[in-house]
């Protein structure tokens, strides 16, 4: 592919593959590597995407390398340091832990079904599990978060409301 094809794919979804990265690995560097890694694939094979098609294959091959990078030797013989994200308040800090709790596939599905739009279809093909598995997690998964933020919420006497209208803004895809 041209460079100028790529430099085009990237300005228009390189956020999109940032922040499922980052929805799969809760690391900021992590995130940018795997941003970068998915975008170097275009320029490096020969690689030809249908007009339409590019957004579920760039967010396809931004799950598989993350999958990948979760079985690696060194993801799992290794401590991360201290890689938080910088977020303004407390409470969006205390979210994205609760959602940083769930397993990545969970936090992917989550965050394809409902920040990125995607029907269970195309979720399961861009993660290559099954519809009933995607159903499953996105039902298992968001009466998990949303115990969760009740069980905050109500220790510091905030609304559930209040605490899941903060989830867009740290990538998450809940509304």
């Amino acid at each position: 592919m041209e460079k100028q094809q790529v430099a085009m794919l990237y300005d228009t979804y390189s956020k999109d593959v940032y922040r499922l990265a980052l929805s799969w690995l809760h690391s900021t560097h992590d995130a940018e590597d795997i941003l970068q890694s998915v975008f170097l694939k275009l320029l490096d094979k020969d690689i030809t995407l249908f007009p339409g098609s590019e957004k579920a294959w760039l967010l396809t091959c931004t799950a598989n390398a993350c999958k990948n990078h979760l079985r690696s030797f060194w993801q799992r013989n290794t401590q991360p340091l201290d890689d938080k994200m910088e977020l303004p308040t407390k409470e969006d800090r205390s979210l994205w832990e609760a959602v940083g709790k769930l397993k990545p596939i969970y936090r992917a599905v989550i965050h394809l079904y409902d920040y990125e739009g995607y029907q269970q279809e195309e979720i399961a093909k861009i993660l290559g599990i099954t519809r009933t598995a995607v159903v499953r997690q996105v039902d298992g998964q968001l009466l998990q978060l949303l115990s969760q933020l009740l069980a905050y919420s109500t220790r510091r006497g905030h609304t559930v409301e209040h605490r899941i209208t903060t989830l867009p803004r740290l990538g998450v895809g809940l509304t």
